[in-house]
C-alpha cells in the first residue's frame, strides 16, 4: 500500500493513518461543536515554511501514476460529523463569519473570504470546498493502493490543513492540478497553499512527481 520503506519507518506510517483513521471520528465531532464564527476563520495551520521544507525533502518523487480506476465515489464524502452537520457544512461554519445554520445543518446566512482569490461570499451556494490535494491527485500519488476507510479520511480531514472553503469557480479552476500546474490567484497566498499541499501529503505518506517538488521548492524557498 505505502512505498517501499525500512520496517521500522513503513509501521510508524502505518501507526499515523490507523491513528488518522481511528480517531478522525471523534476529533471531527469536536470541531463541529466548537467551529469559530470569529473573522479570519481558517482550516488548521499546516507546519511553518521551515518545516514544510524539511517534510518535502523527505516526501519519495516518482512519476504520478494513472489515474485508471480513479473514481470522487472511491473517496466517500461529505459524512455525517455530528446530528445534521455534514463535513461540507462543518467547514462552511469554521471557515465563514457569523454563520447561521438551519435545523438540517445547512449555512443560511454568513460571509466568506476566499483566500485562494481575495473575493468575499454571503451566499454558501458561491463556495466549493476545496481539498487542497485533490483527490485526483491523491490516487494518481499512492491513494490508489488505500482502503476505502483510508480514502474516506483524506477526504474528510478536519485536523490537517486539507479543506477550505473558497470560491467555487476558482476551485474548479483549479481541478486536479499539482502546484506545479495551478497556484491560488492570489500571490500572497502562494506560501500557505504550499505549506498546507506538503503537509497533507506528508501526513498520507503520498509521492511527489519532479515538477511539482520543484515548484513547491520554488515557493518555499521565498517563503519566511
Amino acid at each position: 500500500m505505502f512505498r517501499p520503506r525500512e520496517n521500522s519507518v513503513r509501521r510508524s506510517v502505518y501507526a499515523r493513518r490507523a491513528s488518522i483513521v481511528g480517531g478522525l471520528t471523534a476529533l471531527l465531532g469536536t470541531v463541529a461543536l466548537t467551529s469559530p464564527t470569529t473573522a479570519n476563520a481558517a482550516p488548521p495551520t499546516p507546519p511553518s515554511a521551515a518545516e514544510a521544507r524539511t517534510q518535502l525533502s523527505s516526501l519519495t518523487v516518482s512519476a504520478e501514476g494513472s489515474s485508471d480506476g480513479y473514481s470522487r465515489d472511491k473517496f466517500p464524502h461529505w459524512i455525517t460529523q455530528s446530528g445534521a452537520c455534514n463535513t461540507r457544512e462543518v467547514v462552511l461554519k469554521r471557515d465563514g463569519t457569523d454563520v447561521e445554520q438551519d435545523s438540517s445543518c445547512a449555512a443560511v446566512s454568513g460571509s466568506w473570504y476566499s483566500p485562494y482569490d481575495g473575493d468575499t461570499w454571503t451566499v454558501a451556494s458561491d463556495l466549493d470546498i476545496d481539498h487542497v490535494v485533490p483527490l485526483a491527485e491523491a490516487w494518481r500519488s499512492g491513494a490508489s493502493s488505500w482502503t476505502t476507510a483510508e480514502r474516506q479520511a483524506l477526504a474528510n480531514d478536519l485536523t490537517h490543513s486539507q479543506l477550505i472553503a473558497v470560491t467555487d469557480n476558482v476551485n474548479q479552476a483549479k481541478g486536479d492540478k499539482d502546484p506545479a500546474e495551478w497556484m491560488p490567484p492570489l500571490s500572497s497566498y502562494h506560501c500557505m497553499y504550499a505549506r498546507m499541499w506538503v503537509s497533507v501529503k506528508h501526513t498520507y505518506d503520498l509521492t511527489v512527481d519532479s515538477a511539482e517538488k520543484s515548484a513547491l521548492s520554488s515557493v518555499l524557498n521565498g517563503c519566511s
